[in-house]
């Protein structure tokens, strides 16, 4: 193991929070630097997910873990938990959406994750994706032009940062008006392949970007093979037989982005439907030499229903909300600042609050968005605080991979993902 830096610390907090942004783009060159040196390089899946689709593993499903807040902090117990139990198939992620409410452009995300594997020890390939780089239904309706220009600008801007995974998102502009599953699929199987496209003219030398598709909106109705079967065919005639498809393809089997809340605040239990995502999953691989399908939507499910995903040959599973509850709900987070963030959002986004919802029903909604309102005071909480939260953080995502079946992957990782960087 490397020994690690003295000044990281001090390095990742002015890579995010310095006014002057030279000094703050000479420490985010210097984390990368340090990273390449200590044999820490972003990556792409790709080469794991064909090897998934061509059989020659099984019964895995990579953790993709969204982190909204205090970064640098909660990807140090992801590594730590991963170096644990040798797991190399892991997943570092940001949705559009996320990017704006927690105040976390690409690049400073990326050089965060950087930071805290160098700060762990860490060596080898650290995955950083783009998930749901989504098209708005509403924006494309009024202007298309214009929501397909700033969906192409994410992309840019997160593959120049090192995201060499990218999740794109048309499934909003599904038509279910129209009479047959193909035209249905039809706009988005469109803009998929388009954006396909766009991300493979600006792949680094040498390295071959992992792209999803997604069919069924988050929060709708559940995918079915037709669907996958419709939206394939729309997709492979535009995006052409000499450019690399999708690696993977998002659907709905009956979640919700941060689960339903009840009117006490807890989440109602779902019930997920497994078959539908065990025959998209086989699909995918038979028919179109994809790894698999992906769940979205699952942090907040029972414990017992993990062990099934990698049963069921689900590629992918995505987390985020599980781990802001942890966060937030932690005896170790400081009471003072929960409740000026509770004031807070009772101010600032009173116009967000529905009719008939209960207070507990609009903080757990709404408490996301404090992860960027109160950035600067989450990441600086007393020493003492953010180790508790590491640990409590770390114990989790250690039960979430031997859940999935990824401990002892590492070696997996490092047979098929070429050992290579875009710098």
């Amino acid at each position: 193991m490397s020994s690690v830096p003295e000044n990281i610390d001090t390095l990742v907090d002015e890579a995010v929070f310095a006014t002057d942004s030279q000094l703050r783009e000479k420490s985010r060159r210097t984390i990368r630097e340090l990273a390449a040196a200590q044999g820490i390089f972003p990556a792409s899946i790709q080469g794991l997910y064909e090897a998934a689709g061509q059989g020659h593993y099984g019964g895995i499903t990579v953790p993709a873990i969204n982190i909204r807040g205090i970064t640098y902090q909660v990807a140090r117990a992801v590594f730590r938990a991963a170096q644990r139990d040798s797991v190399g198939a892991f997943i570092f992620e940001i949705a559009r959406s996320e990017t704006g409410y927690t105040g976390q452009r690409p690049d400073e995300y990326t050089v965060a994750i950087l930071a805290a594997a160098i700060k762990g020890g860490f060596c080898g390939p650290v995955f950083i994706q783009g998930d749901h780089f989504q098209v708005s239904r509403s924006k494309y309706g009024a202007e298309p032009e214009k929501e397909l220009n700033a969906v192409e600008e994410l992309v840019r801007e997160a593959v120049s940062a090192d995201f060499l995974n990218i999740d794109i998102d048309a499934s909003t502009l599904v038509d279910l008006d129209q009479s047959t599953i193909e035209e249905q699929q039809a706009i988005n199987g469109r803009v998929t392949a388009d954006m396909t496209n766009l991300v493979r003219s600006l792949e680094p030398k040498g390295v071959t970007i992992s792209v999803g598709g997604e069919i069924g909106e988050i929060g709708k109705g559940n995918s079915t093979v037709e669907d996958l079967r419709g939206f394939m065919a729309g997709y492979l005639s535009r995006l052409g037989s000499e450019v690399k498809g999708i690696s993977k393809i998002s659907v709905q089997t009956g979640t919700a982005h941060g689960g339903v809340v009840l009117p006490d605040g807890t989440i109602a239990k779902v019930k997920l439907d497994f078959k539908t995502l065990e025959d998209l999953s086989r699909l995918a691989r038979e028919e179109f030499g994809m790894g698999g399908a992906v769940q979205h939507g699952a942090s907040t499910l029972p414990d017992e229903a993990f062990d099934m995903f990698p049963r069921t040959g689900t590629l992918e599973v995505h987390l985020a909300t599980g781990f802001q509850n942890l966060i937030y709900d932690s005896p170790f987070f400081p009471g003072e600042l929960l409740n000026d963030i509770n004031r807070h959002l009772s101010g600032k986004y009173a116009d967000e609050r529905k009719e008939g919802e209960t207070e507990e029903q609009f903080r757990y909604k709404t408490r996301k968005k404090a992860f960027g309102d109160f950035k600067k005071e989450m990441w600086h909480l007393p020493a003492e605080n953010l180790r508790e939260i590491r640990e409590m953080l770390e114990k989790r995502f250690s039960l979430l991979f031997h859940k999935l079946n990824v401990t002892q992957t590492k070696a997996l990782v490092d047979k098929y993902v070429a050992n290579s960087s875009s710098g």
